[in-house]
């Protein structure tokens, strides 16, 4: 065989072939002639085959990837539902809806409240007001018409301090589990649902795995409870944000072993919880509320130093009343002077022109006897605060590190309350 000038290469005599019968793919291997022509055969297919482009730009080849990747996607939608793999642009953009805490101060320093479909996490010290705070959040869930579950793991709930809050107890869902296996079932179990819009676990340290229940007192379970949690927060961050559930995890804290630089701080259950939350509420407890000689409140600062859907390492302060909870209108007046919707001249507190009162506690006062009054300040000072944010971005003096286990902050979002 001879092609062109390419004599010597392109001749196979039959004295350079193997002895024997060549049949098939055998005798076209072992003929080095054959070789090289299938190969330039296959290259000017492959010519032949290549689509040019149009003259309007427009290249055929698009249609065709356009028509498998149609394919592909009803593939994954027959084997995995519809959500298995969707174009983002194709999805209308959603608002993100939110719990209100209960207090105004913390509703802007956490964007509008709690996201909703998100897993939170309140930590610190021993009365600091964290099963307060959570209580509220069901409060309010009830006054919007939602389904609260109250995952009560250390069995100390408080009845009538719950009504007191504004707790509905007729609607309120209680689980005083055995284990924690239970209690993290049950909880991914109603977030899937779709039937409950806030579950409470109070709390993460109580949390008793099955493991260490059925042994001896003081029998090392070497991270059983860490174990647990970051098992059950790779089932429930899923079902939450399926269900539109916001899951509150109350955590308590614990002191490193031999620390003598840092922080010693660090909250139970592992580092899975801390990772999976979307937001991080540290409750510090700032000083006692008086009357005379008695105690009827503390001042308590939360700072979200976490947060995945606003700008974090934003602070409020708010008092709580032993008898009623969160003050409310305190913290409204608090808010509305930091807004500069109320300005105080001396020691007197105007609202425009109007006088309130002289000293902190007359306008609360003042404030708390006219309802009309309430809903314009109110009114005022988050409209002020929807268009400076950063009014309340003030950080903590008393801590250099709230954070007690030196977390980095989240992307600084730019998202608009």
């Amino acid at each position: 065989i001879v092609q062109g000038t390419h004599t010597e290469t392109m001749m196979c005599s039959l004295g350079t072939m193997p002895t024997g019968r060549l049949i098939g793919s055998h005798a076209h291997a072992a003929c080095p002639v054959h070789s090289m022509v299938v190969t330039r055969q296959v290259a000017a297919a492959a010519r032949r085959k290549a689509i040019p482009t149009s003259n309007n730009g427009h290249n055929p080849e698009d249609d065709k990837k356009k028509l498998a990747m149609d394919d592909l996607l009803a593939t994954l939608t027959g084997k995995y539902g519809k959500s298995a793999l969707i174009r983002l642009g194709d999805q209308p953009a959603e608002k993100w809806e939110c719990i209100h805490s209960g207090c105004l101060s913390l509703d802007v320093a956490l964007g509008g409240g709690y996201p909703v479909g998100r897993v939170i996490e309140v930590y610190g010290p021993e009365s600091s007001g964290k099963t307060t705070l959570a209580l509220h959040a069901i409060a309010e869930v009830q006054k919007a018409g939602g389904k609260a579950v109250l995952i009560d793991a250390e069995h100390a709930l408080n009845r009538p301090y719950t009504e007191k809050l504004g707790v509905v107890i007729d609607d309120l869902y209680l689980i005083q589990p055995d284990t924690g296996e239970q209690a993290l079932d049950s909880c991914d179990e109603m977030a899937r649902s779709g039937l409950f819009q806030l579950i409470v676990v109070d709390s993460v340290s109580a949390l008793l795995p099955r493991a260490e229940l059925e042994g001896d007192v003081g029998q090392q379970q070497m991270a059983g409870q860490a174990r647990l949690i970051s098992g059950a927060m790779r089932k429930i961050i899923g079902s939450a944000s399926k269900g539109k559930c916001t899951v509150i995890f109350i955590n308590q804290l614990r002191y490193k072993v031999g620390m003598i630089y840092g922080n010693p701080e660090v909250t139970s259950g592992g580092q899975a919880l801390k990772y999976y939350s979307s937001v991080r509420i540290d409750v510090r407890k700032k000083e006692v509320l008086k009357n005379g000689d008695t105690a009827i409140g503390i001042k308590v600062r939360a700072k979200v130093v976490k947060n995945k859907v606003f700008p974090p390492l934003r602070e409020a302060t708010f008092d709580l009343l032993f008898a009623s909870g969160i003050d409310e209108l305190g913290g409204l007046v608090d808010a509305a002077e930091m807004s500069g919707a109320i300005t105080r001249k001396g020691a007197w507190y105007y609202f425009g022109e109007r006088r309130l009162g002289q000293g902190r506690d007359n306008a609360v006062e003042y404030v708390r006897a006219d309802s009309a009054l309430q809903k314009e300040v109110e009114e005022s000072t988050r409209q002020t605060l929807n268009t400076s944010p950063e009014l309340l971005a003030a950080t903590s003096e008393e801590h250099d590190d709230p954070d007690p286990e030196g977390e980095q902050p989240a992307d600084d979002f730019d998202a608009p309350l």
